[in-house]
């Protein structure tokens, strides 16, 4: 199982590496170019936005779909997946818009669009029962997957491809002190009912790697030649512990689904892992906050 999960992280791993590197690369090219700044405001994270909506928020729409329905509510493949895509497109829309308010209705439209649609889809058989959970499924789709992978395009546009990377691992080290602490010294359990295996020494063994992983992507960020992208030593390692900490909340966010559900994975997509939902659920919720520190600068 181990041997599994350090493979499939690996390959994961060189797969971002390779997706931000070509993200770079074509943001290059089109930083000149009027028509992409003029449509979506700026030309960085151009491929990460195509990928999200083609594949990676309908990927984990669907996983969050059957998640879902193995907890009994009612959860449309397509009506997921259409609102997760929309949250990310409405995220993504807001910094190009000429005004805040104009941002701001931006923003109330995308929502009022998914929450007309779930009202309307889950009433067409004239029926009421399971429309308001059916409905909340609806919105946590647009919410977890599309507003928060929506997040992670706005911090693309703060900042060049590598520290997005940084940030990304910085967020899974949280996972990796957390895993290799807790079979280590682990004796407290944090949340027994939700998730057996945590336990409060591995939490404190994650949030100090986290912290440390920031810091020192921190300190090597001062060698990159955009002005943008270099993050103050301290900022690095604080923000790390606050990804600490974020990190397992996804976990057991998305453990409270599953077990909701009735299963181990939300699915088989990656070996020894399961789903990209149980690879993606800690960075998933820790978008706002790197956005955050990178104001802070």
């Amino acid at each position: 199982m181990l041997r599994h999960r350090l493979i499939t992280g690996t390959l994961l791993t060189v797969a971002l590496l390779a997706l931000l590197w070509a993200d770079g690369e074509l943001s290059a090219r089109l930083r000149e170019s009027d028509p992409v700044r003029s449509w979506l405001g700026s030309s960085d994270g151009v491929l990460l936005l195509a990928f999200a909506l083609a594949a990676l928020a309908p990927l984990l729409a669907r996983e969050l779909a059957a998640l879902l329905r193995g907890s009994g509510i009612a959860a449309p493949t397509a009506l997921t997946v259409a609102a997760a895509v929309l949250g990310v497109a409405a995220v993504r829309a807001m910094p190009g818009a000429a005004t805040p308010p104009a941002a701001a209705a931006i923003a109330g439209t995308a929502v009022w669009l998914v929450l007309a649609g779930a009202l309307v889809a889950h009433t067409r058989g004239q029926r009421v029962e399971g429309v308001v959970a059916a409905t909340g499924g609806t919105l946590l789709a647009f919410a977890w997957i599309g507003a928060m992978l929506g997040t992670w395009l706005l911090v693309r546009m703060q900042v060049g491809p590598w520290v997005m990377a940084g940030a990304v691992l910085t967020v899974k080290a949280s996972d990796i002190g957390a895993y290799f602490t807790g079979m280590s010294i682990g004796r407290h359990k944090m949340i027994p009912w939700l998730s057996p295996k945590k336990s409060w020494e591995g939490l404190v063994g994650g949030i100090a790697f986290a912290a440390l992983v920031g810091g020192l992507l921190a300190w090597w960020s001062s060698s990159l030649d955009d002005p943008r992208d270099r993050v103050p030593v301290a900022l690095g390692a604080a923000t790390g512990a606050v990804l600490g900490v974020l990190g397992p909340f996804g976990d057991l966010a998305e453990s409270l689904l599953k077990r909701s559900a009735g299963a181990k994975d939300s699915g088989a997509t990656l070996p020894g892992m399961g789903g990209l939902l149980d690879v993606l659920d800690s960075p998933l919720l820790a978008g706002p906050a790197v956005l955050w520190a990178l104001s802070l600068r």
